[in-house]
C-alpha cells in the first residue's frame, strides 16, 4: 500500500545515485551529496543512501533488477515513505518504481521544484514554480503517473499547483502554460521598463550570481544595509530583490540579488525563471559569488560558468568574489587565478572596501571602447604609455611596428586616434 500523507516534517527518504561505468566517479558521488542536502532543505530525514553505476541505463526502471529489489527491501526495513532517484526520471521509469517500491518516487528535479514551491513566496514566485512543474508534468503523463502526482498530504512533492492543476489533461494544461507565460510576460514587461529607466539615468547595476548558498543574500545585505533574507539553506531566494549602493567616487548604483544555480538544474525551471533571469542577464556587471570554504568550490565554479555561457551572458564584465575566507585556508588563496577577484566575508565585513572599488572601475570601464593601434618603430615611449593608460588585451609585433589590441577610455581615446588601424 502506497504512502500518501506523510508530512515533509518527518518524511523519510531513501536516496539513489546513479550514474554510467563511462562517466567521472567522483562527480556521481558529488551529486549525491548534494541530492541529500537538497532532500534536507525539503524537510526530509535520509535514512538510506545507495548508489549503482552501470553500462547502461535500464529503459523500463532507469536501475538494475538488482538494484531495484535491494531499494524496496531498504524501504521495508526503513519504514521509508518516499525514494529520490538523482536523475531525470521518464513517467515509464516513475510509474514502475513506485510499484515496485510501494512508496512514491521523485527525481531530482522533481525535488528541486519541490523546494521552489516551499521558497516561494510573491505572486510572482508561485506563478514560476507553478509553470515549471507544469512544464515537468506534461512530457511524464503516462496512465497511472498522473495519479501518483495527485496526492495531495503535503509531502515532498506535492506542493505547488495543487490538485485541479495536476490532474486536469494535456490540453488544460497546455491553456493553463499559455495563461500563466501571459502574466509572467506583464511582469518582465514592467521589469524592463525598471531597467529603461535605470540606463536612461544612467545608474550603473550589477547582478549577484553564483552556487547556491554560496553567501549572495548575505553579501547584498552588507554591501546596501538591507535586511534580505539570508538562511545556510539552498535556495534561500527565489525572488529577485534589488537595492540600491554608494560606490566610492563613483556614486549611486544598483545591485540584484537572484536564484542561486545548482548541477543538473532543470530546463524547465530555467524556462520558467526567464522574468527572474533577466535581471542579471541585463546588469552591466556580474558579481559571481563563490564559497571558498566548500570543498567542491571548483566543481561549483565550473557549473556557474557553464550556466552563464549557456545564458548567453559570457561576453559581460565579471568581478569574483570568493566569499567566506574567514572560514578558509588563506593559502587556499593563491591557488586561484581568476581576476579580478576579491577575498571577502559578507558575515564579518572583510574586504568590503575593495570589493567596492573593484565595482566602480568596473563601472568606469563600461565606457571604455575596444580598439586596434598601430605603433610604428622606434616609439618605445608611446607603448610605455599606452600599457599605462589603457588595458592591454594583446601586441603582436610586426616587421614595421607594433599592433596593439586595448581598452581605452573615451578621455584617452582622443590621444591615441591618429593612430587607430
Amino acid at each position: 500500500m502506497k504512502k500518501t500523507k506523510a508530512s515533509s516534517e518527518h518524511e523519510k527518504a531513501i536516496v539513489v545515485g546513479i550514474g554510467l561505468k563511462s562517466e567521472d566517479f567522483v562527480e556521481i558521488k558529488l551529486s549525491l551529496a548534494e541530492l541529500e542536502e537538497l532532500c534536507g532543505s525539503a524537510g526530509a530525514e535520509i535514512v538510506g543512501s545507495v548508489a549503482q553505476v552501470l553500462e547502461k541505463y535500464n529503459s523500463a526502471t532507469l536501475l538494475g533488477r538488482g538494484k531495484v529489489e535491494e531499494i524496496r527491501q531498504l524501504v521495508e526495513e526503513t519504514e521509508a515513505s518516499l525514494v529520490i532517484v538523482d536523475h531525470q526520471l521518464t513517467g515509464v521509469q516513475s510509474r514502475n518504481l513506485e510499484e515496485a517500491f510501494g512508496v512514491p518516487v521523485l527525481d531530482r528535479a522533481q525535488l528541486i521544484l519541490d523546494i521552489f514551491a516551499q521558497r516561494a513566496s510573491t505572486h510572482e514566485g508561485k506563478l514560476q514554480v507553478e509553470l515549471a512543474q507544469l512544464l515537468d508534468l506534461m512530457p511524464r503523463q503516462v496512465g497511472a503517473w498522473l495519479g501518483s502526482l495527485s496526492r495531495q498530504g503535503g509531502g515532498i512533492g506535492t506542493r505547488g499547483p495543487g490538485e485541479t492543476a495536476l490532474e486536469v489533461d494535456r490540453r488544460r494544461i497546455r491553456e493553463r502554460v499559455k495563461h500563466i507565460k501571459l502574466k509572467l510576460e506583464d511582469v518582465r514587461r514592467s521589469r524592463g521598463q525598471h531597467r529603461n529607466l535605470r540606463k536612461k539615468t544612467k545608474v550603473p547595476s550589477f547582478a549577484l550570481i553564483g552556487y547556491t548558498n554560496a553567501g549572495k543574500s548575505t553579501l547584498i545585505n552588507r554591501l546596501t544595509s538591507s535586511e534580505v533574507l539570508a538562511k545556510d539553506q539552498l535556495f534561500a531566494t527565489l525572488d529577485p530583490t534589488t537595492r540600491k549602493l554608494h560606490l566610492p567616487e563613483l556614486g549611486a548604483a544598483v545591485i540584484t540579488d537572484t536564484v542561486g544555480f545548482i548541477r543538473k538544474l532543470p530546463t524547465h525551471l530555467i524556462e520558467a525563471f526567464k522574468a527572474t533571469l533577466e535581471e542579471s542577464a541585463e546588469a552591466d556587471v556580474l558579481l559571481h559569488v563563490i564559497d571558498l570554504s566548500n570543498p567542491s568550490m571548483k566543481q561549483q565554479m565550473d557549473t556557474v560558468e557553464g550556466l552563464v555561457k549557456e545564458f548567453g551572458w559570457d561576453d559581460k564584465p565579471v568581478i569574483y568574489v570568493f566569499n567566506k575566507a574567514d572560514q578558509s585556508d588563506y593559502q587556499q588563496r593563491f591557488q586561484i587565478s581568476e581576476t579580478p577577484r576579491a577575498f571577502v566575508s559578507a558575515l564579518t565585513g572583510e574586504n568590503m572596501d575593495q570589493l567596492k572599488s573593484f565595482m566602480a572601475e568596473a563601472c568606469r570601464d563600461l565606457n571604455w571602447l575596444e580598439v586596434e593601434l598601430f605603433i610604428p618603430n622606434g616609439n618605445d615611449n608611446l607603448l610605455f604609455d599606452l600599457k599605462r593608460e589603457s588595458k592591454v588585451k594583446s601586441i603582436e609585433t610586426a616587421s614595421q611596428g607594433s599592433i596593439c589590441r586595448v581598452m581605452l577610455s573615451p578621455e584617452k581615446m582622443k590621444k591615441w586616434n591618429s593612430y587607430r588601424v
